[in-house]
């Protein structure tokens, strides 16, 4: 893969060129075709994916697992994103213990999406101190930045649901 398509992605923000070259073998090309859910959230997660081209939109249940046989699938659209603003998906689970995916990803168009196994990031990672520090650093803020959009909207949420309930 041609790492000027990724030097752009967030994860991999303060690398120099030669940084960059290091996941270059690492990373495999994927194309999705319109409809398809290349993330499903509950599966196991054992992969980032950097939106190359096209747009997806990241869906996640209305209602809580508690058995595999809950026969609510309702989801709710949270955000849509296009390739223009360089979106990753997939960076939770690499962290999240038994790996599990926290939301869907479908694709709106056709999509061209950059792979990369956690194994191998993980790898690069360990053999490249400084390199890893910086990529484990962008994901952090990454999640972090999801942490506190996800804080925002259930404050809204649960703002919304007193005022409801005083009526």
């Amino acid at each position: 893969m041609d790492i000027g398509a990724l030097k752009d992605f967030s994860i991999f923000k303060g690398l120099d060129e030669s940084e960059i070259k290091l996941f270059e073998d690492k990373v495999s090309s994927v194309d999705v075709s319109e409809g398809d859910c290349f993330i499903i959230e509950g599966d196991v997660g054992d992969s980032i994916f950097l939106l190359l081209e096209g747009e997806v939109e990241i869906n996640q249940a209305l209602t809580l697992f508690m058995n595999k046989s809950d026969a609510d699938n309702r989801e709710k659209t949270i955000i849509k994103l296009s390739s223009e603003s360089k979106p990753l998906f997939g960076e939770m689970s690499l962290f999240i213990e038994g790996d599990q995916r926290t939301a869907s990803v479908k694709a709106l168009s056709d999509c061209k999406l950059a792979q990369i196994m956690k194994e191998e990031l993980f790898k690069v990672c360990d053999a490249h101190p400084n390199t890893g520090y910086k990529v484990m650093q962008n994901l952090c803020r990454t999640l972090c930045g999801n942490l506190v959009k996800a804080n925002q909207n259930v404050l809204k949420l649960t703002t919304a649901f007193s005022l409801i309930l005083e009526r």
